[in-house]
């Protein structure tokens, strides 16, 4: 499991590919890759809680996000192991 952090880096970058960036995700919902998202509050950047075989396939993901493509945010990825979770999470991971 990965959670993927975004820091929005131009806000009108931002706006501008919003979006195409919920396209994005979307695609990647109907693939069971993206398990939930949205932005930080304050909007200073977003989470992403993704399932992915590893780091690279995480990597390859964002190279497709609209605020990647245009600089509009910059990306950290933390890879996790949920050995604790609410029964209705089991079916997620």
């Amino acid at each position: 499991m990965f959670l993927i952090l975004l820091n929005y880096l131009d806000m009108v970058k931002v706006n501008e590919q919003l979006a195409a960036h919920r396209s994005y995700l979307d695609k990647y919902y109907e693939q069971h890759k993206f398990i939930c998202s949205g932005p930080q509050n304050p909007r200073n950047g977003g989470v992403i809680l993704c399932r992915a075989e590893n780091k690279t396939e995480v990597q390859q993901l964002i190279q497709e996000d609209p605020f990647h493509i245009h600089q509009a945010a910059s990306y950290e990825i933390i890879e996790f192991n949920p050995i604790k979770y609410t029964p209705a999470f089991k079916p997620l991971l």
